[in-house]
């Protein structure tokens, strides 16, 4: 396992052990409150209803369920699942005859996530246990992937868009929200191993996600921030990194901003050749 992962394995399993044993958030910025990334995500009537430990933890960047229509008997898949807030919305939009697949790396996670499902009577879940750069499904599989702040986390982008291609099916879509840089960035925060669990210093630049998904196979690829960072967000998330928040904080203003990503496998292409076709 990579520092990176092994990082992120600790920081998280601690957030979802302390939800579980408090029934709340374990403070401070980690888990939303006041945090410029994690905050004012979803509304009163999509939380209406779920578990109060699946909302408390809530750690993404956006509302990847609110980025698309998702049809009755669909499968989707979310990569980086967390507390599973994103998992039982969408297995709520698919109904009983769609699947919602939720993926995590993290023990606790997925034991709090598994009591989410229990105590929201989601029989349409499953939670399974793997990383986002190797995917436990079969190929052509799922109609739609989700993620939530999760991709920035990697250390290997690209597996993970090959992953995600390869598990879609043809005509399946890719909508995730993440955080993106815009410019460029000080060296202390790329390698700042805080700001890599926060979300931030993993994140990659606007055109260059656009390329990796291209490379990996997907087309229709869009990019859309929807919140960008002013110097008062950075002096948040740059609080508990150990860097010069002074003098970083007006360096990146502006420079990251929480993002929907989009992009689609091809539908296969009907074979019209002569001789080609049985």
């Amino acid at each position: 396992m990579s520092d990176i992962q092994q990082a992120v394995r600790t920081k998280y399993g601690a957030i979802a052990a302390s939800v579980a044993t408090s029934g709340g958030c374990c403070g401070g910025s980690a888990c939303g409150g006041n945090d410029p990334i994690t905050s004012r995500l979803y509304s009163e009537a999509e939380t209406s209803g779920l578990p109060a430990d699946a909302v408390a933890a809530s750690l993404g960047c956006g509302n990847p369920t609110a980025l698309l229509e998702l049809e009755p008997g669909q499968v989707v898949l979310d990569l980086g699942s967390g507390g599973g807030i994103d998992v039982l919305l969408s297995a709520r939009r698919v109904g009983p005859t769609g699947r919602a697949y939720g993926l995590d790396m993290t023990d606790e996670m997925l034991a709090l996530a598994r009591e989410n499902q229990r105590k929201a009577g989601a029989t349409n879940v499953e939670f399974l246990k793997g990383t986002i750069e190797s995917i436990p499904l079969p190929d052509d599989s799922v109609d739609v992937i989700i993620s939530n702040c999760v991709i920035n986390l990697s250390a290997d982008k690209d597996a993970v868009l090959r992953e995600a291609f390869r598990v879609l099916k043809p005509g399946g879509r890719f909508a995730v929200s993440d955080v993106i840089v815009r410019g460029d960035v000080p060296a202390a925060v790329r390698r700042s191993m805080e700001l890599w669990v926060g979300c931030i210093a993993g994140a990659l630049e606007e055109q260059e996600f656009a390329a990796k998904l291209a490379s990996a196979g997907f087309t229709d690829v869009e990019i859309e921030p929807w919140r960008v960072y002013d110097v008062n967000d950075a002096r948040g998330f740059l609080a508990e990194s150990g860097v010069d928040v002074d003098r970083v904080a007006a360096e990146v203003e502006g420079r990251f901003a929480s993002a929907f990503v989009r992009g689609r496998k091809p539908a296969a292409v009907a074979c019209c050749a002569p001789g080609c076709c049985k």
